[in-house]
């Protein structure tokens, strides 16, 4: 195999991927928008447990936050080329008041696949309503996602915290070290 097709044939198989797994990222591969959205919360439910579970200090902060954007399961994979995709839910006073994809493409030395759960935390109103304005928004363009790092303390880095937008990325290690969600598009779902 020359080094072309195996390129081509990697890439081919990270789109698949990618592709694939959009699909089935809140468990229903239902196109029933009812059941889609029963999926997606009960997904954003389970991931919410977990942070809360894992990171000392974040239930406050999401409770604080004037919205907070969870995407439980942001599969991302590739092979030179890759991309991430996501569906999710925006919870307001804990209650869900829309529903949303994030996706990212990325160029490099990559290989492999990895699921992850993303939260963004809007902590002001204004971070917040700017978000809700636009037709789509890309984090580090639209507004800079301050990620959570957890302290040698085991708590919330108090600095971090004080940002009007925040993140954390969890993976089924914990709380993922040295995350960005910069250039991640989020977009409305028509459910």
């Amino acid at each position: 195999m020359n080094k072309r097709d195996f390129i081509v044939g990697g890439t081919a198989m990270a789109v698949v991927a990618i592709a694939t797994s959009g699909c089935t990222t809140t468990g229903s591969g239902s196109s029933d928008p009812a059941t889609r959205r029963q999926a997606i919360d009960a997904a954003v439910d389970n991931a919410l447990q977990r942070l809360y579970g894992q990171v000392p200090g974040s239930k406050e902060m999401v409770d604080s936050a004037r919205g907070v954007l969870v995407f439980p399961s942001f599969v991302s994979a590739g092979f030179i080329i890759g991309g991430a995709a996501g569906d999710g839910a925006m919870r307001q006073a804990g209650k869900t008041s829309g529903y949303y994809r994030m996706t990212e493409g990325s160029v490099g030395f990559l290989a492999g696949a990895q699921s992850q759960a993303i939260f963004v935390l809007f902590m002001t109103d204004v971070a917040l309503n700017a978000f809700k304005a636009s037709s789509g928004w890309t984090a580090g363009v639209d507004g800079s996602v301050a990620m959570i790092n957890v302290g040698a303390t085991a708590s919330v880095d108090t600095r971090t915290a004080q940002q009007p937008i925040v993140g954390f990325a969890l993976t089924n290690a914990g709380l993922m070290a040295n995350a960005s969600v910069n250039g991640s598009r989020v977009t409305p779902l028509g459910i």
